[in-house]
Formats: C-alpha cells, sequence, structure tokens
C-alpha cells in the first residue's frame, strides 16, 4: 500500500524540499525503527534524499529549492521503498554510515556505527586522559574501523590496532582505513579479545563490545536482525564478553592507561556483578551514561574475579 502511494505522488514533487517532506510522511507511515544513524523519520528522509542526489547529508539544505531530476526522483523512491519493504536500515541501503563526523563504509558483514563512545573520542578523552602520553590504542570490536580510525585521526601520532574475531568484519574495516588513508598507523588483527595480543600494551584500550543479553535479541526491532548476530549478542545477560574484558585489561594497559567500555543497557547488571569495581559513568551530551572508564591502577587493585 505504502508503495503504491509513494508511486502516485512521486511524480509531482519538485524541489529537494518537497522530496523530504514526501520522504518523511511515508517512512513515518510505515512500522519502521529508527536507531541505526538516526532517531526519527524526518532525519531519516533528509539522509536518504541527501544520498538521492548524491550530496553530503551536512550540506544539504544549500539545495532545498533547487528541482529534482527524473533521475533523482527514481533513486529516492526505490531507497524509501526498500527501507520500508526491507526494514533494513538505512545506512545499509546506503553503504554509508557517519561516527564521529566521519563518512565509513558498511554493509551486513558489521554492525550499524553508533557508539556514543564517538563524543568522547571527540573530545580525545578529556580531561580523563592526559593526551601527551598517549601513543598506542586499541579498539577491540572493531567492527566496521570507525573507532580505530576516529581515534587515529584525533591522535594523529599514535599507532592503532583494530581488533576482531570476525574476518568479514575486518574486511569491511580495511576497506575503511583504505578510504582515510590510515594503512601506516591502523592495524588490523584477528583475535578473540586479547587472545593473539600477547606483549602489547597500550596508553587507551576502547571497547564498544556485544552487549546483548539472550532474551532482549528476541525483542529488538526487525532493523536489528540485518545485523551480525556475533556483534550484538553476549550470553544470557549480555555480560560475557564485557567480563572478560575486565578480567584480562589490566595486563594490557600501561601504568597509566585505562579502559573505556560502551554496555548499553547492561549497565545495571554489569554494576551488581562487580560490586568493588569503581565505575567512572561518563554523561554524554544528550544525558546518556553508558559508557564507563576505569584506569590501569583501579583495574589491578580491584582484579575483578
Amino acid at each position: 500500500m505504502v508503495r503504491e502511494k509513494s508511486a502516485h505522488s512521486i511524480a509531482a514533487l519538485k524541489s529537494v524540499r518537497d522530496a523530504i517532506v514526501w520522504a518523511d510522511k511515508n517512512l513515518g507511515a510505515a512500522d519502521l525503527y529508527f536507531g541505526h544513524g538516526t532517531d526519527n523519520a524526518l532525519d531519516e528522509a533528509a539522509w536518504l534524499v541527501a544520498a538521492a542526489i548524491a550530496v553530503s547529508p551536512s550540506k544539504l539544505a544549500k539545495h532545498h529549492r533547487r528541482t529534482l531530476t527524473p533521475t533523482e526522483r527514481v533513486r529516492l523512491e526505490e531507497f524509501v521503498e526498500q527501507r520500508i519493504a526491507t526494514r533494513k536500515p538505512a545506512a545499509y541501503l546506503l553503504h554509508e554510515a557517519w561516527f564521529a563526523g566521519l563518512p565509513f563504509y558498511v554493509d551486513e558483514r558489521v554492525i550499524v556505527p553508533r557508539s556514543l563512545t564517538g563524543e568522547f573520542i571527540k573530545k580525545r578523552f578529556a580531561p580523563w586522559v592526559d593526551t601527551r602520553r598517549v601513543r598506542r590504542i586499541l579498539d577491540l570490536c572493531t567492527g566496521s574501523g570507525c573507532m580505530a580510525i576516529a581515534c587515529a585521526r584525533v591522535f594523529p601520532s599514535t599507532q592503532v590496532d583494530a581488533v576482531d574475531i570476525s574476518n568479514d568484519a575486518l574486511a569491511v574495516a580495511g576497506i575503511n582505513v583504505k578510504r582515510h588513508n590510515l594503512a601506516s598507523r591502523v592495524h588490523l588483527l584477528q583475535s578473540d579479545l586479547f587472545s593473539n595480543l600477547a606483549g602489547r600494551h597500550y596508553d587507551v584500550i576502547v571497547t564498544n563490545p556485544p552487549y546483548v543479553g539472550r532474551a532482549e535479541m528476541k525483542t529488538l526491532p526487525k532493523e536489528y536482525r540485518h545485523e551480525p548476530r556475533l556483534a550484538l549478542e553476549s550470553g544470557s545477560s549480555g555480560l560475557d564478553a564485557t567480563t572478560r574484558i575486565l578480567r584480562a585489561a589490566a595486563a594490557f594497559l600501561e601504568p597509566h592507561g585505562v579502559l573505556i567500555v560502551e554496555v548499553g543497557n547492561s549497565k545495571q547488571a554489569l554494576q551488581r556483578k562487580f560490586p568493588d569495581l569503581k565505575f567512572r559513568w561518563l554523561r554524554t551530551a544528550s544525558g546518556d551514561n553508558s559508557v564507563f572508564l576505569l584506569t590501569s591502577k583501579h583495574l589491578t587493585d580491584h582484579h575483578p574475579r
């Protein structure tokens, strides 16, 4: 029904602004979930229109009054129809996601970048990290490589190891490392967390590991079904990967080093499991505080058991 309605109305579109309104109306009327780069129909409509007319989303406002070409109308209609019919996140349809202000190639071999940690990377982890001492960074569960690449961009003198258990994910990360011209500083490694990192030490370890519990997986919107389960689910409670990280991280941190981990909805379960660990919860501009920081000393003094 949505397709029939859109087919009748899209031919009447004139300006880019009209196209955004049209896409917003169609997306908003469908049973969609927005949480893979946008959180509402209007923003996603603007993103799809920007892709249809081949401009950066940040420059879309400059094109609001211009007329769409027939080819652009067809492209936009296909994007909207596919988004509604398949329930794929828009990032997979466009093979593009934005993280920490940077564009990344994505496909269904990796989750869509959306980590809250990007906000802290852009600030160079201030005021919790002495930026003068940051020489080596580890990004565990790197996926698309977005956090590793963002870290390398804001710390231009660092070497960054980007680690993932999935060779498919590392293939996508390789595309992004090459795209951002960082092959000399971002090194891709296949490893089940720390298993292949013996002898390496880091000033910062940052990670957005799997943290969804088995029961919660069953309740996720259809959009999540297109993402690799390996990158989402982490045991019955969602804490399997984070627990392993906490128990091993101290051995891979420099004495002044820090561990920064995003745990999403598993925050309360994590605090119950490790009551002796004094997590420092980092608050984003929007008020979210599901990213924690622990120092190497704290991990050593209160080794999680």
